[in-house]
């Protein structure tokens, strides 16, 4: 018997595997909702059910599936202002709703639309057509929320990939990031053997570790190769398991260089300059370069006068100005 409650079927939320699609069953009666979970289990969906309105949305706050099944007529809320209380929240706007009705009047079908509903199948439901709708529709709004995510990222090096390192999608930027990624790995002794269609071993292993201990550990990785940084930092990305990656290289050789040509200022003055217009202080700058926030201080002193400042502001806003900042 479905208690009067979220009845998770089979797994914890968070228990799913990654390329499971994890449905929402909305239905007050239990030999409906029994019936329409073993026929999904069967075809390898994942199954959250609830019993009424409220239920599903007590679950909706705590897991986001990827398709709803709702129940159009139901005691006290409705399917139809269910599915409307629901949108509501931005989290679950991209949300497919397809109700499950035996109302076929014109009325109830134009307000399941209107409400947010995607579609809608006639009870009693023919699984074979609720499984061909559920797949249509997912593959739908997977591919609008990676549209979405990607029209984000085209500005930047950035990448979509799994949990086991397998790249989903990469921009031209990030490809060519990722080629110089596996060379600074192999200059620092960490085998950069991966086909193109992979993440480099070594980010490979810090994406895996970081998806397992997400809760404590930080979103970025960085490596040092020649003076020059690459981070990677990573959020989620709008499909369960995936991970949306940004990439980012810092030259501080090749900026400290062009600093102390452009302004005709020392090596050791550029290496200020950089760290400040980075917004460090004076003894992070000292702690950064070896150096007493003494000397710091004194370099400063001479840039002001080479750069006719007079003011840490004006500084750094003529290195920003230079293109130092990134």
């Amino acid at each position: 018997m479905l208690e009067e409650s979220v009845c998770l079927t089979g797994s914890a939320p968070s228990d799913f595997p990654g390329d499971r699609t994890v449905v929402l069953i909305v239905d007050d009666t239990p030999d409906n909702l029994a019936l329409l979970s073993d026929t999904l289990q069967a075809a390898g969906y994942a199954i959250l059910v609830a019993l009424n309105g409220q239920a599903a949305l007590k679950c909706l706050a705590h897991v986001t599936p990827d398709v709803i099944l709702m129940d159009a007529m139901m005691p006290g809320m409705d399917g139809f202002e269910t599915c409307r209380r629901l949108k509501l929240d931005s989290r679950h706007a991209h949300l497919p709703v397809i109700f499950m009705t035996a109302l076929t009047e014109s009325e109830h079908v134009v307000q399941g639309f209107r409400v947010g509903g995607i579609d809608y199948v006639t009870k009693p439901e023919k699984p074979s057509e609720v499984c061909a709708r559920i797949a249509a529709h997912v593959q739908r709004a997977r591919a609008q929320q990676y549209a979405d995510a990607v029209l984000g990222l085209e500005t930047r090096a950035a990448l979509i990939a799994t949990t086991d390192g397998t790249i989903r999608w990469q921009n031209p930027q990030a490809a060519r990031q990722l080629a110089r990624y596996e060379d600074a790995q192999t200059e620092t002794g960490d085998p950069a053997e991966a086909p193109s269609s992979c993440l480099p071993p070594g980010l490979r292993r810090w994406l895996a570790s970081w998806v397992e201990n997400r809760c404590d550990a930080q979103a970025v990785h960085e490596i040092n190769a020649n003076g020059v940084r690459r981070t990677a930092r990573v959020t989620d990305s709008p499909v369960r398991g995936e991970w949306v990656m940004t990439l980012e290289e810092f030259d501080d050789v090749a900026k400290t260089t062009s600093l102390a040509a452009q302004f005709g200022i020392t090596t050791r003055e550029a290496e200020v300059l950089l760290w400040l217009s980075r917004g460090k202080t004076n003894r992070d700058i000292g702690d950064i370069l070896d150096m007493a926030p003494r000397t710091v201080n004194k370099h400063l002193e001479h840039l002001f006068r080479k750069l006719h400042v007079e003011t840490r502001s004006a500084a750094t806003a003529l290195a920003i100005k230079a293109g130092s900042r990134y």
